[in-house]
């Protein structure tokens, strides 16, 4: 029988340090919160995380690591779906995998190249149901020009899953004279988003709730690299870019101003929204501004670069409705202000809980 010292032996015979104490948390358990993307979440990473993985790579806390090797410069990331229901208006965790993972890649300013998948199934899926998603992947990743290249897959007992999980990782090249970071903010920044918001959250609640409105409201999800190009091929002075997934564009405005200190102030009647997700939002009570969104970018741009990038992202399918939402300013570091419809300023905060669990 292996008592308590053995135990605590790892194979070079030192003992594990399971002593440390715990961080001190408002909470004792795990919530859906802590992967909503907001205020939980950065906690859980900040606190916990980091602090026993820190290293120069990971401390970018930036989508994709970037690194170098021989000369070149690369980025890779990694992510998991859990998406319910698997199968919403506009895509399903398939094409939702494939297109997070190089939207991942390409706001780190990477040109994505090979992909990874990993599927967790739980025994009982419908093999028809899993074919869907295989094709699926197979045309996203087509529409995009990456490759899957290698992956896994496992099974497990009924009951111990929920349907399927898809773990997706990539690896792309960054181009000389592109860097990317929230630490290159500047004062002055106009800050850009690609269109409209909040239709990725909306769509899966709808399909998951069974709600019906007067039309149907479609995931945004697509690839954005080739968006992302062109946009580079106007203009290097592209400080910073983020695609505003979980906890909405306000959590990933509040991620940047925390991580480079910048004062950020965006103006509510440029945002984006559709008349329809904004009816949808007002009948549920939530915020568009705190909605996942799929398929959106948010870049920060140098003044002098700032039009000629958003009249370049116009002739792309993906950034026809493209425009400067805000800018970067010198008040309030670290804070995201919104001027409202009547000229009113008021903070916007990061996502507290979880507005809609298992979106992406």
């Amino acid at each position: 029988m292996l008592d308590k010292a053995s135990f605590m032996k790892n194979n070079n015979d030192t003992e594990l340090n399971l002593s440390c104490p715990i961080p001190k948390s408002d909470y004792d358990k795990i919530l859906l919160a802590h992967g909503g993307g907001g205020t939980l979440s950065h906690q859980l990473l900040n606190k916990l995380i980091f602090p026993q993985f820190d290293n120069e790579i990971l401390s970018q806390h930036s989508d994709s690591a970037v690194f170098s090797i021989d000369g070149k410069k690369y980025a890779f990331t990694t992510d998991s779906y859990v998406v319910q229901p698997v199968f919403f208006p506009g895509g399903d965790i398939g094409s939702l995998a494939v297109n997070g993972t190089i939207n991942d890649l390409c706001v780190s300013g990477a040109e994505p190249l090979y992909l990874s998948a990993s599927f967790i199934i739980e025994e009982g899926f419908l093999l028809e149901d899993f074919w869907r998603i295989i094709l699926s992947m197979k045309k996203s990743c087509e529409k995009a020009g990456v490759k899957i290249i290698t992956g896994d897959t496992k099974v497990v007992d009924k009951g111990k899953g929920d349907k399927i999980f898809i773990n997706t990782s990539g690896i792309g090249l960054i181009e000389e004279g592109i860097n990317i970071s929230p630490k290159n903010c500047r004062l002055g920044d106009f800050i850009i988003i690609n269109g409209r918001i909040a239709e990725h959250g909306i769509a899966i609640l709808s399909a998951r709730e069974g709600l019906e409105f007067s039309t149907t409201i479609k995931s945004d999800t697509a690839p954005l690299n080739s968006l992302v190009k062109k946009m580079f091929n106007v203009s290097k002075n592209i400080h910073c870019m983020r695609d505003p997934t979980r906890g909405g564009v306000s959590s990933t405005l509040n991620e940047i101003a925390l991580e480079s200190q910048i004062g950020i102030l965006i103006e509510e009647e440029k945002i984006p929204v559709s008349e329809e997700a904004k009816g949808a939002c007002e009948i549920l009570g939530f915020d568009p501004l705190y909605i996942a969104n799929e398929g959106k970018m948010i870049a920060f741009v140098s003044p002098s670069d700032a039009e000629r990038v958003v009249n370049e992202m116009k002739k792309h399918d993906y950034g026809k409705e493209s425009v400067i939402i805000g800018r970067v300013t010198e008040e309030n570091p670290g804070t995201v202000l919104i001027r409202t419809k009547i000229g009113t300023k008021r903070v916007l905060d990061m996502l507290s809980g979880e507005q809609l669990p298992r979106i992406c």
